[in-house]
């Protein structure tokens, strides 16, 4: 984050539960001021008079999507440019600086500080939008398909000892209610154990509820938000939340293979003390490569291109899984392009896509000053490894 003009200045902040650590620096580095200010709303007021002895200036968080979160979006939502710092980097810092392995609140501001200017591709931080919306609505709903897992596998436990070969796998709570009035222990402890399957099965109902509810909530967040996710054959209202809420602007990946590799549907590659050799991606966003997996078996079950497509993969002598890794890639370039066409939709008439921005040396970086505009940053090339899956 490299400063475009003499005088701008850039506010490190190592956030905590209770206090923010700041520090200021120029665009080489020079320690301006440091301060530390409660995590409050007044803490907050003295921050803000704080960083106003600068006129231009810019913010750079540590873990603006974490811990940092709530200092990040109210400087946002005032219209301040605040860069997100991942921890990771500012670690990386401190750990290679001339602090003798101290660790202080000013030696992280410092580590964040440093990490910033040294970083090219930054991600800007943006008020919070329907894209927040969508990932916090699905989230919930990973939660609750969880807590359901878990407690039909606890109806599953003991239905196994009250009924003569247990119950079906795919349990729902009618099906468990009946296989339940069937039993009539005559035991203390039989008694005992159908009166606690009778409470799991409420609390088993509860969450059906609950999940129905959140259903509904996803349908009509995903009908309000400006996509056309929904129209590629398997995604649906949950894929679709899970995808917009994950990606949140698909301006930060410069193409499709760039993509696939955030989202691990592109190969990757390992070795050492050698050549590296491609291999399956195990890494990437999970939660969205599993998002993407349901919509590869979803068109796997239904006549279509889809499964066209992995019926010409195994004709080629593919095997199954190496097929559906490839009908895999294809659903998320699919993916891709329909996030591309609907984000230029939502261009304004500057063209501009009105997203996350990227930063580098060669990139001027905006500030507070009115007269300076975000401008988006060269883009890093596709690397081999991420190449389309064949």
């Amino acid at each position: 984050m490299v400063a475009s003009r003499v005088g701008l200045v850039t506010i490190a902040v190592d956030p905590h539960k209770r206090l923010n650590a700041v520090e200021v620096v120029d665009a080489g580095a020079v320690v301006l001021g440091q301060r530390v200010f409660e995590h409050s709303t007044g803490g907050f007021k003295e921050l803000m008079g704080f960083a106003r002895g600068w006129r231009r200036r810019q913010w750079a968080v540590e873990g603006a999507t974490g811990v940092g979160k709530h200092l990040a979006q109210r400087l946002a939502a005032a219209g301040e440019v605040v860069w997100d710092v991942p921890s990771k980097k500012s670690s990386l810092v401190r750990s290679f600086s001339a602090t003798s392995g101290r660790k202080t609140d000013q030696v992280d501001a410092h580590a964040v500080a440093l990490a910033a200017l040294n970083t090219p591709g930054l991600e800007q931080v943006r008020p919070d939008d329907h894209t927040v919306a969508l990932r916090l609505l699905a989230c919930r709903r990973h939660e609750l398909v969880g807590s359901r897992t878990q407690a039909v596998n606890r109806i599953h436990r003991e239905l196994q000892i009250l009924l003569a070969g247990g119950a079906k796998q795919k349990l729902t709570a009618t099906q468990a209610k009946v296989g339940l009035a069937s039993v009539r222990p005559r035991e203390e402890v039989g008694k005992v154990r159908k009166a606690l399957v009778a409470d799991q099965i409420v609390d088993l109902v509860r969450i059906d509820t609950r999940l129905a509810d959140i259903d509904k909530q996803i349908k009509a967040a995903v009908k309000a938000a400006p996509t056309t996710l929904p129209a590629l054959f398997g995604v649906g209202p949950v894929i679709t939340a899970i995808a917009v809420g994950e990606v949140r602007d698909i301006a930060r990946f410069a193409g499709a293979d760039h993509f696939a590799s955030y989202n691990g549907t592109a190969p990757t590659t390992w070795g050492s003390a050698g050549e590296a050799r491609p291999c399956v991606n195990r890494g990437g966003n999970r939660r969205l490569n599993h998002a993407i997996h349901m919509a590869a078996l979803t068109q796997l079950r239904n006549p279509g291109p889809g499964r066209e497509y992995y019926q010409r993969k195994l004709d080629e002598k593919k095997k199954p899984k190496a097929a559906l890794r490839c009908l895999k890639r294809r659903i998320s370039d699919a993916i891709y392009r329909r996030m591309l066409a609907d984000a230029a939709i939502e261009r304004g008439p500057g063209g501009h896509l009105g997203a996350t921005t990227k930063i580098s040396a060669a990139n001027p970086t905006p500030t507070v000053d009115s007269s300076i505009k975000p401008q988006p940053g060269p883009q890093p090339q596709a690397t081999p490894h991420a190449a389309k899956a064949s």
